[in-house]
């Protein structure tokens, strides 16, 4: 292999290995205007895209130990890697598929998980990380909620007796 096509390839591992997400996305017949507003809309969400050769995948792939991707090698193929919240992405992608129509989402590689296209769209119906965090934090905080509640109940109704008692003494001296 010659050096320029070694170091395009060790560009594309060292990206994918330092991305805590890899979609891989048909950008069939996109045009420029397109793609970077593609590229503005993942940049929102710390995320890139890069076009890579099927062959440059698949060594990425074999060197980082994914399963078989030989599905998701066919027709010309971006990347999308970055950090943080991989729903979101995966909303992005798929509102832009939904727009651009001669784009498809082939799957993706996610936490040792190679996913489809079928599971992707899933994934982009999840609610973001912050959601989720906040929707366990509201669960884990009922019982204990409840709990105060309870505790508190007979001292309100003592606080409430003798707030009406004032009411009533205050009512009938005037």
């Amino acid at each position: 292999m010659r050096t320029e096509k070694t170091s395009m390839l060790n560009e594309v591992i060292a990206l994918v290995k330092a991305s805590d997400f890899c979609f891989v996305l048909n950008y069939g017949k996109l045009r420029v205007t397109q793609f970077t507003a593609l590229r503005q809309e993942l940049a929102k969400h710390q995320s890139r895209v890069m076009v890579v050769k099927n062959t440059y995948l698949a060594k990425t792939a074999q060197e980082l130990g994914w399963a078989d991707i030989s599905a998701l090698l066919l027709g010309p193929t971006a990347v999308i890697t970055g950090q943080g919240d991989v729903a979101e992405v995966a909303k992005a992608l798929t509102d832009f598929v939904k727009k651009n129509e001669t784009t498809v989402v082939k799957g993706a590689h996610v936490e040792q998980a190679l996913l489809s296209a079928v599971d992707v769209e899933a994934l982009s119906k999840l609610p973001s990380k912050d959601t989720m965090r906040g929707m366990l934090l509201g669960t884990l905080m009922a019982p204990a909620t409840s709990f105060v509640r309870v505790l508190n109940a007979p001292l309100l109704n003592v606080l409430y007796a003798l707030k009406a008692y004032e009411e009533k003494k205050n009512g009938s001296a005037a």
